[in-house]
């Protein structure tokens, strides 16, 4: 018996972790169900979890592009692009119906930008070559979410506008080193609406702050090139946002088990060790919140069976095992890549060397 069976929760436990995600890779459970429609989302916390744990070559990575391929949009002809479809990546089978000449509800197109986001970073984890997918119907369309005050819809039938859609738009564009399908400085002044008088970022301007929504923020504004590495450690004397509240209110996010919240006065949570965690490396602070106690909180969540839980000593689910994983790869556990932060995959997947 090793001592990961006789101490579980004393050290980042690698292979149960492997077998966790090996299991998910081939049969995802019955209780993800009611998340089909987002199962290429389901599939990029699987794989992008693999190449954090630097285990990759496990999945059949051409099976895997065929795959993720297959969910394309494609318009019939040139005259749909302005149609107002969005053409990018289907999040499922269930949301994606055959084009014919009788099907013209446009209504039953389900392409959007956080399955289309979750698409590009899957081929990218696994070696694919993105500049041989036909990009043109992609990002013209995608002009077509971005809204008058610079935020984005997911989808062309109408949803939610908030920093998610900015951040998904911007991570496209950046994946596919083409930022013609967004209106960049728009995009920045809503981002920057969206600050709260604390520090922190709520999903639309005037929302209490959130720390996925602050994540976002910041990475679409990385990304866009508004603010740059290790900001604050560079004495820069102007910024598009605050740096400095930014900074205070995510280091009062670290609570006393060491565990960091979403939002104030709220419980720790596994996930937001890397939405906060993610946002301090970004700004070059990492080194001044205690990252010994936020790894003991995390591993309170790591279960038995491989995995992390949203909570200590619950059972695990993909969405927080995910997140535990990257909160490591950011304390810089032996044995995981490092991350590309603001796109949400590893510097190998993004740099691809």
């Amino acid at each position: 018996m090793d001592s990961s069976e006789l101490f579980p929760n004393s050290i980042f436990d690698k292979e149960r972790h492997l077998r966790y995600l090996s299991m998910m890779y081939e049969n995802i459970p019955s209780q993800y169900q009611e998340q089909e429609i987002n199962r290429l989302t389901l599939a990029y916390f699987v794989l992008s979890g693999l190449d954090v744990l630097n285990a990759i070559d496990l999945v059949d990575k051409e099976q895997v592009v065929n795959w993720v391929l297959s969910f394309q949009a494609h318009p019939k002809s040139r005259a749909d692009l302005e149609n107002g479809c969005y053409y990018g990546f289907y999040g499922s089978r269930t949301s994606q119906f055959p084009a014919n000449d009788d099907f013209r509800d446009l209504s039953h197109s389900g392409s959007n930008l956080a399955s289309t986001y979750s698409a590009l970073a899957i081929l990218k984890i696994v070696g694919y070559d993105l500049e041989r997918i036909d990009t043109e119907a992609m990002l013209i369309t995608m002009k077509h979410l971005q809204q008058p005050d610079g935020s984005f819809m997911p989808i062309h039938t109408g949803a939610e506008k908030d920093l998610r859609f900015v951040y998904c738009a911007a991570a496209i564009s950046s994946l596919l080193n083409n930022w013609s399908g967004m209106d960049m400085e728009k995009a920045k002044e809503y981002i920057v609406n969206c600050q709260s008088y604390d520090g922190g970022f709520g999903l639309v301007p005037g929302l209490e702050s959130h720390g996925g929504a602050t994540y976002c923020a910041v990475a679409a504004l990385h990304l866009m090139g508004f603010i740059e590495d290790n900001v604050l450690s560079k004495g820069t004397t102007f910024s598009v946002i605050d740096v400095h509240s930014l900074l205070e209110w995510c280091l009062q996010k670290q609570a006393i088990d060491g565990g960091f919240q979403g939002r104030t006065n709220k419980a720790t949570d596994t996930c937001y060790a890397f939405w906060i965690g993610g946002i301090l490396r970004v700004l070059g602070t990492q080194n001044f919140y205690d990252n010994s106690a936020l790894r003991e909180f995390l591993l309170t969540c790591q279960s038995k069976y491989g995995g992390f839980s949203k909570f200590p000593a619950q059972l695990p689910d993909l969405y927080h095992a995910y997140f535990g994983f990257t909160a490591f790869s950011l304390l810089e556990e032996p044995g995981l890549n490092p991350l590309c932060i603001q796109l949400g995959i590893t510097d190998l997947a993004a740099t691809g060397t």
